[in-house]
C-alpha cells in the first residue's frame, strides 16, 4: 500500500482516516479520544502527530512503531545518525519547519526524508514542486525529530549571526532599496528573513567601509562564500551557512528589480543602500546561475569618482596633455581599451565631467549606466526591447547632440554608427576590449569597418590597466639585481642609481603592502603617418613601431616609470601588463 493512498486527510496535516484509524486499529488510542484530538488540533492549527505527542495520549516512539507497519515505511532511529554529516542544502529550511522534516540523502531523482507523519501529503507536493524530485519517507520519533531541527537551525543561526555581527555595524542607519529607474519590483513576504537582510546589510557596508570594488557571492554543493575584491585581489571575507543561499539569491533579486523566478538565466539589476540621510551607494548586481545555486557579484559604484578630477587617475603630464587635446576637438572619436575593470568607465565619465558645461548636449547609451552625472543625458541599454547601443545612436543624431559616449562598441552597426557621427560633427567616446591602443585599430578592421573611416575618424586610443599602488607607510627598498631590472625593461640608461624600486611589506594600514589603485596608460594619438598605415591596411605591430618612434610608451613602459617613481612594485606592473 502506498502511504500517500493511506491518508485521506483534510488541512495536510494528517486525518483520522490516517494516523487516527491506524492508531485505533492497533488498540493504541480510543476512538473518541482519537476525534478529540484531532479536533483539537485542527481548531490550533497544529498538527495532528503534535497534537497527539504532546498531549500524551501516545507516545513518540508508540506512534512512529505504529505508523512504521500501518504506512510500510521504514522506521529510523535518530540517535544512529550523525545529523552533522547531513546535506544542508537539499530542502529549503521554511519547509523543514514548517513541516517537521529532516532530509537525509538525495537518490538519483528521489529524496529521502525522515518524517514523524508519512501521511502527510502536502508536505510531499510541496517538496516535489520546490525540488522537482520524488520523495521517499522513513519514519522517525517525534520528539527527537523536533530536537534535531531546534539544534540544526539554532546552531545554523548562531554560525551565521557569529560571521557578521559587529559592534561597529549600526543596522538602523542602513536601508537597501531598489533603483527607481528600473522595472517594477517583484514582491515576496517569505524573503524578508531577518538574518538574511542584516547579513546583506552588513556585508554592502562593510565592502564600502573596505574600499572593494565588487562582492562575489558564491554557493558550493557543501559551502557558500563571500569574496570581497580589494586594490584588485578577492579576498575571503565570510562562510555563511549554504543554506542561506536560496533566501540570500531571492532577497538580492526582489531589490534588484529582478525576476526571482527564473534561475535559469543571467540577469542584471541595480539596487541602492542608504547610509543615513544623506549618503547613498549604488550597486550593480549581476546573477548567473552555476552548479549549486546562483552566483551574485554586486559591483559597487561610486558617483564620486568622476568627480576627482583627471589629475587624480595618474596620467603623466604629457599623456594627460594628449587626452584633454583630443576630446577637446569639435568632433571625432576618442576610445578607451582595457580588460573589465580597468578603470575605462572612470576615464570616460572623468573626460564628460570635464566637458560638461550648460552649453554643451551630452548623450550616453551604457549597458547599463554606472554613475549618475547631472546634465548628462544618460541611456541604459535595453536589448530585451530594442532599444540597442545602434538603436540609440540613432536617436541621439536626431537630437542634435555635441557629444556622445557609447558604454562598449560591440558590432559592425553600433561602430558604423559612431564613425559617421564623429566624422560629421559630434565628439564620440566609447570602449573596446583589447591588450593595447595599437590592436584597437586592427580590431575595428577585422569588425569590418573600412580603413578609411577608421583612419578619418579616430583621433586619439587610451589602453589603460589598474596597478595596486604601495603603500606610503611600510614599503621598503628592494635590492633587485640589474639582470632582473633589464629583463622586466629597463634600459641601461634608467639604471643610474638615482632611483631604487620599492617592494611590499604590509601593516596595519594596507592590504599586504598595497594601498588603493593608481593607473598605467597608453595614450597614443592618431598621427598622419599612423594614418597611412591604417589606410593601406597595415599590422598592429607596424601601428605598434611607429606610435614608438612618435613617444608614445607602451603599457610596460609606462608602468616602469611608476616603478622608477616608487609608486607600485615591479612585480604588480609585470603581473597588470603581461608583455
Amino acid at each position: 500500500m502506498n502511504p500517500m493512498d493511506a491518508s485521506k486527510e483534510e488541512g495536510g496535516t494528517g486525518s483520522l482516516a490516517g494516523i487516527g484509524r491506524a492508531l485505533v486499529a492497533a488498540g493504541n488510542l480510543e476512538q473518541k479520544t482519537a476525534e478529540l484530538l484531532y479536533a483539537k488540533a485542527k481548531s490550533s492549527r497544529r498538527s495532528f502527530v503534535a497534537e497527539l505527542v504532546d498531549s500524551g495520549a501516545v507516545s513518540s516512539i508508540m506512534l512512529a512503531h505504529t505508523l512504521c507497519k500501518a504506512f510500510i515505511v521504514p522506521l529510523v532511529d535518530l540517535d544512529s545518525i550523525d545529523i552533522a554529516r547531513l546535506p544542508e542544502d537539499l530542502l529549503d529550511e521554511k519547509i523543514c519547519r514548517d513541516y517537521q522534516l529532516l532530509p537525509l540523502k538525495k537518490r538519483g531523482n528521489t529524496l529521502l526524508i525522515a518524517t514523524a507523519d508519512p501521511s502527510n501529503r502536502e508536505a510531499a507536493e510541496k517538496i516535489k514542486f520546490a525540488t522537482q524530485l520524488s520523495v521517499e519517507w522513513v519514519v522517525v520519533e517525534y520528539n527527537k525529530l523536533v530536537k534535531v531541527n531546534a539544534s540544526r537551525f539554532t546552531d545554523a543561526t548562531e554560525k551565521f549571526s557569529a560571521a557578521f555581527l559587529d559592534s561597529e555595524f549600526d543596522e538602523q542607519s542602513l536601508e537597501i532599496t531598489a533603483d527607481t529607474t528600473g522595472e517594477p519590483a517583484t514582491t515576496d513576504s517569505e524573503i524578508d528573513d531577518a538574518p538574511v537582510v542584516r547579513f546583506l546589510q552588513k556585508m554592502l557596508f562593510d565592502a564600502f567601509k573596505l574600499g572593494a570594488s565588487d562582492l562575489h557571492f558564491e554557493p558550493y554543493e557543501f559551502s557558500y562564500r563571500v569574496r570581497f575584491r580589494i586594490d584588485g585581489e578577492l579576498r575571503e571575507m565570510a562562510s555563511p551557512p549554504v543554506s542561506i543561499k536560496e533566501k540570500l539569491a531571492s532577497r538580492v533579486k526582489v531589490i534588484s528589480r529582478m525576476d526571482i523566478s527564473e534561475r535559469r538565466v543571467p540577469q542584471d539589476g541595480r539596487m541602492k543602500l542608504k547610509m543615513g540621510r544623506d549618503r547613498t551607494i549604488d550597486f550593480r548586481v549581476s546573477t548567473l546561475p552555476t552548479l549549486f545555486g546562483e552566483k551574485i557579484v554586486v559591483r559597487i559604484l561610486d558617483p564620486n569618482s568622476a568627480k576627482m578630477g583627471i589629475e587624480a587617475l595618474g596620467y603623466e603630464e604629457e599623456e594627460k596633455n594628449r587626452l584633454l587635446k583630443a576630446i577637446a576637438r569639435p568632433y571625432g572619436m576618442v576610445l578607451v581599451t582595457g580588460p573589465t575593470g580597468s578603470g575605462k568607465t572612470v576615464s570616460l565619465y572623468t573626460c564628460l565631467n570635464l566637458l560638461n558645461q550648460p552649453h554643451v548636449n551630452i548623450a550616453t547609451a551604457e549597458d547599463p549606466s554606472e554613475i549618475n552625472l547631472p546634465g548628462v543625458n544618460q541611456v541604459n541599454v535595453n536589448e530585451k526591447a530594442g532599444l540597442t547601443f545602434a538603436a540609440a545612436l540613432k536617436s541621439f543624431l536626431r537630437q542634435d547632440p555635441d557629444i556622445i559616449m557609447v558604454g562598449e562598441i560591440r558590432d559592425l552597426e553600433t561602430a558604423d554608427i559612431a564613425i559617421k557621427a564623429a566624422q560629421t560633427g559630434h565628439m564620440v567616446l566609447s570602449t573596446l576590449h583589447t591588450n593595447d591602443a595599437p590592436t584597437t585599430l586592427t580590431r575595428l578592421r577585422n569588425m569590418g569597418v573600412a580603413p578609411f573611416n577608421i583612419a578619418s575618424s579616430v583621433v586619439l586610443i587610451t589602453a589603460q590597466r589598474l596597478a595596486r599602488r604601495l603603500c606610503a607607510v611600510c614599503k621598503v627598498p628592494a635590492d633587485l639585481p640589474q639582470d632582473i631590472l633589464l629583463e622586466a625593461g629597463f634600459k641601461q640608461s634608467d639604471l643610474d642609481g638615482s632611483w631604487r624600486p620599492y617592494r611590499p611589506v604590509g601593516c596595519t594600514s594596507c592590504n599586504n603592502g598595497y594601498k588603493g589603485r593608481l593607473g598605467i596608460y597608453q595614450v597614443m594619438p592618431i598621427s598622419d603617418e599612423i594614418q597611412r598605415i591604417i589606410l593601406r591596411d597595415g599590422s598592429a605591430m607596424e601601428i605598434e613601431e611607429q606610435a614608438e618612434r612618435e613617444g608614445v610608451r607602451s603599457l610596460r613602459t609606462s608602468g616602469l616609470r611608476k616603478v622608477k617613481l616608487g609608486l607600485t612594485s615591479i612585480e604588480e606592473v609585470l603581473t597588470v601588463t603581461n608583455e
